[in-house]
């Protein structure tokens, strides 16, 4: 077993990582840039390493690795995001002699391109949805026109819903191939891009694997996440509602064929668009562990932090996947205003309060006081729920959200709740086209100034509580008032 692993991320990710190395009784290291100096995370590690002062220092292998040498590390784990899918990581830890906590280098490289993924999945005989390439405006026109319009441009290299641009017709393309190399070379460091059928209406499913390196590969179920803003995902759940047993285990065989074709071991994830007729695609696969891993874990009973700590270390892991059980769901909780399109909220956290109770996960990455930049995502951490079926799952995911509630910077979960509330959502019907053109959705179930009230009264509450007592006939701006207000919109 490995003694000490750095943990080369930050935030709730970070956090997480930590508490099942500590279970395990293997010292971790947390590493901070200058901006992140006094991050959550660094509080869960048992030590930890600064980056410097650029924030753009969890992109650098060089500095990571030495960062892990430095440390007396035998162990990496990348996390998600950042350099989790980066090859060169992989090869690094291994020319220093460090294990890499994940995939090996030629299973990160051959799904670390879209292209050569699709490529891959073409070979193993597995659905790819229609595309063809773009490497000039004359290639992507004559792509665009053989799948037929609306096509999607997508950065090859891409993730995390961006670079990535619906076109309607041929006359909007130039202008979107350009825009979305642009930002495919700002975000990838790359600006080759591809094109891909726009399929209308679709889910969003995946397939969880877990291999070792004794050749067991095993799958572990679906998540739907079709539920999404700006192409990323923020609720996913599994079971997916819709989706016939014949139709997973055809998946299931797939993310294994394809696994295979690449000599996969750890954590990762397929990711295919379900079509209304059940017909299914395979768009990429995440060589790292997903951001929604914890609903997987709360239906199986593994940690899949610790399955890949294992992994790494050699060991084998069982030849069939846990019966499932129940149902779970999880949603994103980000510093975003979702009336100004979601865009980014900086700030402090001046209140806190997150919710519990049976069923209740919250991972989070920020605590009381903590500073919500601007140089890195804006995830504050991860409210995830588990009940024994999805219409309890649900209701207590609509009770937990409204006992959530975070000051000093604006947040999305008026927006959750509303979903969360939604008839459709609660029947199960949607797909990725579910908050695209519903304004609704995004109202905040305060005021402005309702809000603020709400700020000072807590506030107030939890520094002089005695000095605030309930009044006999409440006013209309009473702590206790917009909370009910807010619980019960």
């Amino acid at each position: 077993m490995l003694k000490k692993v750095l943990i080369a991320n930050r935030g709730e990710i970070a956090v997480r990582i930590a508490r099942t190395l500590r279970e395990l009784e293997i010292g971790s290291v947390a590493v901070f840039t200058e901006a992140d100096r006094a991050g959550h995370h660094l509080r869960f590690a048992d030590e930890a390493v600064p980056l410097g002062d650029d924030p753009r220092a969890y992109l650098d292998v060089e500095r990571i690795v030495d960062a892990a040498r430095s440390a007396g590390a035998d162990g990496l784990h990348p996390g998600y995001g950042f350099l989790s899918e980066n090859a060169k990581l992989a090869e690094a830890c291994e020319r220093a002699g460090i294990t890499f906590v994940g995939p090996p280098a030629s299973a990160i490289s051959a799904m670390g391109s879209k292209q050569r993924a699709r490529a891959a999945a073409t070979a193993a005989a597995v659905p790819v949805v229609p595309g063809g390439g773009a490497d000039s405006l004359d290639e992507a026109r004559a792509s665009a026109a053989r799948v037929g319009y609306p096509v999607l441009v997508k950065a090859v290299d891409g993730g995390g819903g961006k670079g990535m641009r619906r076109v309607e017709s041929e006359a909007e393309l130039a202008a979107a191939l350009e825009r979305t190399r642009s930002e495919a070379l700002a975000s990838f460091g790359s600006d080759a891009v591809y094109i891909e059928k726009a399929l209308e209406r679709p889910r969003h499913v995946e397939i969880q694997v877990l291999g070792d390196k004794h050749g067991t590969l095993v799958p572990l179920f679906e998540r739907d996440c079709s539920i999404q803003r700006r192409h990323q995902k923020v609720v996913e759940e599994t079971p997916c509602p819709v989706l016939a047993a014949s139709t997973l285990d055809a998946m299931s065989e797939v993310a294994l064929r394809i696994s295979r074709a690449i000599g996969y071991f750890s954590a990762g994830t397929c990711e295919f668009l379900l079509d209304a007729d059940g017909a299914f695609y395979f768009l990429e696969m995440n060589t790292r562990l997903q951001v929604e891993h914890p609903i997987t874990e709360l239906v199986t009973g593994l940690d899949l932090v610790e399955q890949m700590v294992r992994v790494a270390a050699g060991e084998s892991i069982a030849p069939t996947p846990p019966p499932r059980r129940g149902a779970a769901i999880e949603v994103r909780v980000y510093a975003e205003d979702p009336e100004q399109a979601f865009f980014p909220s900086p700030g402090t956290i001046e209140y806190l309060a997150e919710p519990g109770g049976p069923g209740v996960r919250v991972d989070s990455g920020v605590g009381l006081g903590s500073v919500v930049g601007s140089d890195y995502d804006p995830l504050l951490a991860k409210l995830v729920v588990f009940a024994d079926d999805r219409p309890r799952a649900v209701a207590r995911l609509a009770r937990a959200l409204s006992e959530y509630a975070i000051l000093g910077v604006t947040t999305n979960l008026s927006f959750l709740q509303n979903v969360v509330t939604d008839a459709a959502f609660r029947r199960g019907d949607y797909d990725t086209s579910f908050v695209e053109g519903r304004p609704e959705l995004r109202s905040p179930r305060l005021t402005r100034d309702e809000q603020e009230a709400l700020g000072v009264a807590l506030a107030a509450l939890e520094h002089d509580r005695p000095s605030m007592p309930r009044r006999s006939t409440p006013d209309r701006l009473s702590p206790w008032v917009l909370a009910e207000r807010a619980r019960l919109r």
